[in-house]
Formats: structure tokens, C-alpha cells, sequence
């Protein structure tokens, strides 16, 4: 069999095992009925079709173990959709987030951020916002958050402050924006680091501009419950092509070599092999010289095969967002007597991750009381995140500073919780939600 052959029968072999699997899709991974009171209503969820499925299998084809010419091509199309110069994929969000803190420590920066330097962050939230802060040997700085957005209270920047403040990291709590405006203005009197994460708040926009776009890094997470997924998986996004090369490598191991799947032989610089290591007499291969002390947090190609079907699909995933959060937020103003619902400022425009809820003060009944009834109808429910991080058993000895008693904190860690929007509730799934609202309110 000449070359020739052996790749046309290749192609054809490949080509009728994904029309196989595009097949199998349709049988094995179809959707199934819903039927109210006995199916899940889940509160986040994988949402995709069989372009998913041959996406990964035409990538595994290829064997693709590693970061390869998809992943590249994820990256690339991810930052056009930001409008930024570079996006880096990770293994997580939450190593997203270890990468752009571990990113300022680099003593590559002309200001790098050093040990006790401290950072303002939100004392309500997931945990891997603040567990890099502590990882690098920084001090977080707890501010307080508002009621209703649940974000960080800008109102409080200020009196957090100190002479040791290097940089704000901040979370879009649930897709909700905080608000930028005043974020980057006081970070610009002050001459701080910002860094957005925004894994809960891809597709998100405040004053018309992408969230994750204002600060100097930004993060994204592809975990299932995600705006898009890729099973794990995440992302590093910047406009610095300083920033980007340090995180670059220290999520390459530390190493400094830039190459990709493509490069030739002598290395993308042309000089592979001339690099130069003090003391040593001889020349040594860039591929093995190392300039931070780094990490492996790459993503595999067949994650980005994924991702790439995803990211084509993210704008239909963003508006069935914000409408299945419109009409969940109609259907349970019914109930403000009992519930404070979800707030977020006129400049906003949220691709919300949930729908968050609090219990008004004194009403007769208990978080769990309201949990449990629409656990019992198959309604799935989530706590909002860690509530309060600083009273977590993992954080209660951590060096940190407050700002204030952090109340609202408090109050969201013992009254707070979540239900669902994401892409793949239908109408019907709603109405079940809202019914069983109803049913618990009208028994009160």
C-alpha cells in the first residue's frame, strides 16, 4: 500500500468511525423525558450534543495526550472572544487562580508582589480565591459583602487599605459583575494589581465590557457546572505579554522555552541549543532551562477539542442563561415577603452561574426547612459557597485582617443558598421549580 492509499483509508477508517459516534450519541446520550417530582432538576450541568463527543473522539484519534494544536487553537479563539492578547489554558479554575497570584510573586516583574504583602479580597466566596493569597505568603484582607449581589462591597476598598496593599483579587460572585468601575479607579490611585475571577462569569459584561477584561489577569474555570466545560479545566487570561510569559512558565514547570507543538527543531528562538547557564562552560538546550519555580497545569488536547465546540456554543449558553433566570426571579417575587432576592448594579449585565437567595430576618421557618422541601421534589439546591471563609475549620489561623465584624458574611454562611439556571432547563423543569416555591410558601 502506497502512502497515498494507507491515508486515504485512514481518512475513510476516521470518517466512519465518527459518524459511529455521532450515532451513539443519538442513542445512548439523548435526553430523557422529564417527568416533575420523580426526574432531577439539577442546579448546573454538562450541556452539549454529539459535537462534543466526536470533537473528543477525532482528538483521541490523533492521540493528542498533551497540550497540541488544539489546545492552541482553544487559547486563541478564547482570547478573541475576551478581546485580549493571551489566554493560557490550565487544568482548573482553581489552579487558574494559584497560576495569576503565583504569576505576581515572579521576581521577572519590576514590582513583584513580596512575602506579608497584602491583598483585598471578599471574606464571602469559594476558597480558591483565597487559598493562593495564602499559598504565595501573602496576607488576604477581608472585606465584607453586599446583600443581594453578594460581591465584594467597594464602598469598604478604602478602609482596607494599608502601606503593605499590593493587589485586589476579586471574584464576580454567581456571574454578577462587581462593580469595575470603582475597583480599577481606587486600584489606580494606588497603584495595585487586579486580578478578576471570573470562572463563575464567562459571557458576563459591565458598562458593555466583558468581565475578566478590566483587571491584569483575569480567570476562568471549564469545570461541568461552568458557562462552558471541558470537564476540568481553566484558563489564564491577560493583555500583558510580560504577564503572560511568566504565567506561561510557571505553568510549563518554570521552564523559559516559549515552543509550541510546531516549532522546529533549533526552537522557536532559532537558538535552542546556545542558551547559556552561569557557570557552566558550555552551552545548555532551552527546552531545560528554568526561570521560576513552576508547576504542571497544562490542559490536553482532547479537553480542548471539547472546549472549541463549547466556545462556539457560549452565546446561545449566555442568553438561555439570562432567561432562565428571568423567569425564575418573576415567578419568585411572589415570595419577597420571605426571600431577599438577587440584586446587581444598572451598568451589569450578568451571564448569571445561579440564582442566589436569603432568608429575610424572623420568618418562620429555616434554611434547611425550605432546602429539604425542594430536595424532597428532586430540586437540586447549593449553599452560597463558604459563607463566611474566615470561620471555615481551614482559615479560622490563617494571618489575615478584616475589615469590620464582616456581617453580611456571616449572615450569608447561616441564611443563604442557590437553585439553578443554567442552559439545560426547559420551561417545564421551571415551572416545577416555581411550583414547589409555591407549595412551601402557601403551607406557611
Amino acid at each position: 500500500m502506497t502512502s497515498e492509499d494507507k491515508e486515504r483509508t485512514t481518512e475513510a477508517l476516521r470518517r466512519q468511525i465518527l459518524l459511529q459516534v455521532g450515532a451513539y450519541y443519538r442513542q445512548a446520550h439523548a435526553n430523557e423525558e422529564f417527568v416533575p417530582g420523580e426526574s432531577r432538576v439539577h442546579y448546573a450541568g454538562r450541556v452539549y450534543d454529539e459535537e462534543e463527543l466526536v470533537a473528543a473522539v477525532d482528538a483521541a484519534l490523533d492521540f493528542w495526550l498533551t497540550v497540541g494544536p488544539r489546545t492552541e487553537s482553544f487559547e486563541e479563539k478564547l482570547a478573541d472572544f475576551l478581546g485580549l492578547r493571551r489566554a493560557l489554558t490550565v487544568n482548573s479554575g482553581s489552579s487558574a487562580n494559584l497560576l495569576a497570584v503565583s504569576t505576581l510573586r515572579s521576581q521577572r516583574l519590576e514590582r513583584p508582589l513580596e512575602p506579608g504583602d497584602e491583598v483585598i479580597t471578599a471574606a464571602m466566596g469559594f476558597p480558591t480565591t483565597t487559598a493562593p493569597i495564602v499559598q504565595n505568603d501573602l496576607v488576604p484582607v477581608f472585606v465584607d459583602c453586599q446583600l443581594g449581589s453578594y460581591n465584594i462591597d467597594t464602598e469598604q476598598l478604602r478602609r482596607a487599605l494599608s502601606d503593605r496593599t499590593r493587589a485586589i483579587f476579586l471574584a464576580h460572585m454567581l456571574g454578577n459583575p462587581v462593580e469595575m468601575n470603582r475597583v480599577m479607579a481606587f486600584a489606580k490611585e494606588h497603584d495595585l494589581y487586579v486580578i478578576e475571577d471570573a470562572c463563575e462569569a464567562l459571557g458576563s459584561s459591565y458598562d458593555g465590557q466583558l468581565v475578566g477584561t478590566f483587571g491584569d489577569m483575569s480567570t476562568f474555570s471549564f469545570y461541568p457546572s461552568h458557562h462552558i466545560t471541558t470537564g476540568e479545566g481553566g484558563a489564564l487570561a491577560t493583555n500583558s505579554s510580560r504577564l503572560a510569559r511568566i504565567a506561561c512558565s510557571l505553568r510549563d514547570w518554570g521552564r523559559d522555552c516559549q515552543c509550541t507543538h510546531d516549532s522546529p527543531p533549533e526552537g522557536a528562538c532559532g537558538n535552542r541549543f546556545e542558551w547559556q547557564i552561569p557557570g557552566l562552560d558550555e552551552p545548555y538546550d532551552h527546552r531545560y532551562l528554568y526561570v521560576e519555580i513552576g508547576y504542571n497545569m497544562k490542559m490536553t488536547d482532547i479537553q480542548a477539542a471539547i472546549g472549541l465546540a463549547q466556545l462556539g456554543k457560549l452565546p446561545g449558553f449566555v442568553e438561555e442563561r439570562k432567561q432562565n433566570f428571568k423567569a425564575l426571579y418573576q415567578g419568585l417575587r411572589a415570595h419577597e415577603e420571605f426571600l431577599l432576592l438577587p440584586t446587581w448594579s444598572r451598568r451589569a449585565d450578568p451571564a448569571w452561574f445561579a440564582l442566589p437567595l436569603t432568608l429575610r430576618r424572623d420568618v418562620p421557618f429555616t434554611r434547611r426547612d425550605i432546602i429539604t422541601h425542594l430536595e424532597g421534589r428532586n430540586i437540586e439546591t447549593r449553599l452560597l459557597l463558604a459563607g463566611n471563609l474566615v470561620r471555615q475549620p481551614g482559615y479560622r489561623t490563617i494571618r489575615h485582617r478584616t475589615v469590620g465584624d464582616l456581617p453580611n458574611a456571616d449572615r450569608i454562611l447561616g441564611s443563604s443558598f442557590f437553585i439553578g439556571v443554567y442552559p439545560g432547563l426547559d420551561d417545564t423543569q421551571i415551572a416545577h421549580v416555581l411550583q414547589a416555591f409555591d407549595d412551601f410558601f402557601d403551607r406557611l
